[in-house]
Order: structure tokens, then sequence, then C-alpha cells
């Protein structure tokens, strides 16, 4: 991890920091809550608090000074549930949504409390804004992509094993993000001549047994993005090496896999730092645009390619932002 990870990563760990004496006298103290959709120990939910902390420095909100945090961690819906309406009960100033699936219990326990969301794809289809221009609530941020980018993994599956014919797209089937995913997938099967499965799996249970069951010649694998895969990602990684799976996977965390394709994550949380500021300053999420990333990571794991048996076309190579030797 380089030094300035391990900086953002340390301000995300001490995120729980209560105001102390260093707020100033008469100087109001603001409060953030944060819903976070991964296990509070993950490194890279770590990470991407620490960017949204140092964004919030930047901007002149500092953790006891003129700034608490509350944090609250939880994977899954009764979890999600509750750790919102303990958010919301504490009154907070705005609150930070790490997710789509965190945007939703959110919304439901609060009508008014100010909410800035990121990696949320479709907002207007999932109900939580009027339009991407004008959200009209009190929710607005930043989306993941338009579903459409999703059967680009399947070209890139394609093009770094020629040989798949089948390919099996792990996908959460109770959140409308996966469903969405993948039709698009589905949609560009016949393009690539692969026949695609949806593998609908809502636990690390259902993720083993379905990734140790995919067999036989010419398969591969694509993971779709969401909360279930993100928490996840290791056990998904770990298996589907094991299985010899040439797949490919959403996000740059997934470092371990084959090769990764999807928006440059981090960058959000300091944008979404950003739009809480301006709220903090009177400014009204209805007001604030839903904005759409405009940097894509290609990453490709020339290690694990070299296990799997295969050999990474150059050009495809000539292509990636980042290559893990």
């Amino acid at each position: 991890m380089s030094t300035r990870r391990e900086l953002i990563t340390a301000l995300g760990a001490a995120a729980a920091w209560p105001v102390g004496a260093g707020a100033q006298q008469g100087e109001k103290v603001r409060r953030i809550g944060v819903l976070n959709t991964l296990p509070a120990d993950d490194p890279h939910g770590q990470e991407r608090i620490g960017a949204f902390l140092q964004a919030l420095q930047q901007a002149g909100w500092s953790i006891g000074v003129n700034l608490r945090i509350e944090q609250r961690w939880a994977v899954g819906e009764d979890a999600l549930r509750k750790a919102a309406a303990e958010l919301v009960g504490l009154l907070p100033d705005a609150v930070l949504a790490t997710g789509g699936v965190a945007v939703r219990p959110l919304l439901q326990a609060s009508g008014a409390v100010p909410i800035v969301f990121v990696n949320t794809p479709d907002p207007v289809g999932a109900g939580f804004v009027t339009s991407l221009a004008r959200p009209g609530g009190n929710a607005t941020g930043f989306t993941t992509f338009e579903y459409a980018v999703s059967a680009k993994w399947l070209e890139l599956l394609k093009q770094i094993a020629p040989s798949v014919t089948r390919a099996a797209v792990l996908r959460d089937p109770t959140q409308p993000s996966g469903i969405g995913q993948f039709a698009a997938i589905q949609g560009a099967a016949s393009i690539f001549g692969v026949e695609v499965t949806p593998l609908g799996v809502r636990d690390a249970a259902e993720i083993g047994a379905a990734v140790a069951a995919l067999q036989g010649p010419h398969m591969g694998l694509i993971v779709t993005t969401g909360a279930l895969t993100t928490a996840h990602r290791a056990t998904i990684v770990a298996l589907a090496n094991q299985q010899k799976l040439p797949a490919v996977y959403p996000a740059r965390y997934f470092v371990d896999g084959l090769i990764s394709y999807g928006p440059e994550r981090i960058h959000q949380y300091r944008q979404a730092a950003d739009y809480i500021a301006r709220i903090l300053k009177g400014e009204k999420p209805a007001n604030l645009p839903v904005q759409a990333p405009n940097k894509f990571e290609l990453v490709i794991n020339l290690k694990t390619a070299r296990a799997l048996g295969l050999e990474v076309p150059p050009p495809l190579l000539a292509r990636a932002d980042e290559v893990i030797e």
C-alpha cells in the first residue's frame, strides 16, 4: 500500500473520533452520518472513507474541530435498515450512502435528511431521484455507470479468453442492479457468440456453492458489481482461480482476479465530500445534479493469466491502465 493510501486509510479508521476540546468556542459542530455497505475491517472501505474525510478536511471541515462523523458498517438488508434508522435518529446534517443498497433504507427512514450517495447505478430507475439533472428530493450523488457498460465485461472476457463459449454471470437477484447488469450482458451475448447464464446468490454460502459448481470446458465467469460481490470479493476471486475460470470483475479492488473494468471509485468519495460541504453551507440536494463517472480503469493481472494458462493479447495489454506483474 502506498504512503498516500496508508494516510487515507488511517483517516477512514479514525472517522469515529469524538468531537473534543479542539472545537472553537461558539462554533457549531456539524454531524455527518456514513452508512457503509462493507464490513468495518474492509481495507478498501477504510480507504474510501479516508479519501472522503481528507476531501472534507481540505474543504475546511475537520473531525474534532467543527465536524463529528457517525459511521455504521452493515452487510445485508436487515442490518442496513437498522443502521439507517440509527443514523437518521441522530439528526445528522447530511448522510453519505456508500451504494444503492444503503440509499433505500435511508430514504425510507427520512424524507428530509440530505443524502449524498456514491457507487449507485440507475438512481432514477430505482426511484431515488426524479432525474439526473434535477434530483428533486433529499438525495443526490454519483452513479456507478449505465447498465450498458456491463456488456463491456463480456467483450473483455472473449478478448482475454477467446475459447469461452459459455459464461455464468454472478449477481444478486434481489437488487435491481443485478437484474439490470445481467440484462445488458445477455443483450450482447449473441454478438460475441457466448451463452450466458445468471447465477443468483444472496450470501457467502451461495456464492461458494455456485462458483464451485461451474465445470466443463469453454466456461467463463462475469462478476457484476454490488454490495454482496464487493463484500465477498476475496472468496469469489479465490474460487474462480482455483476452478481455473477465466473471469472478469467490475472493479480494481478485485486485485487478484484476471481482469477488471470499472469506474475509478475513490474519486467519487472526494466528489461526495464536495457535495456535502456545499450542503453544509446551505445548498439543497434537489438542486445538485447526479453525476456519472468520467474515468474507467482496465486492470490486467498477468500473474493470474499465467496461472490460468492464458496469453493476454498485446493490443488488450496496451490498453490497460494498470498491469499487475
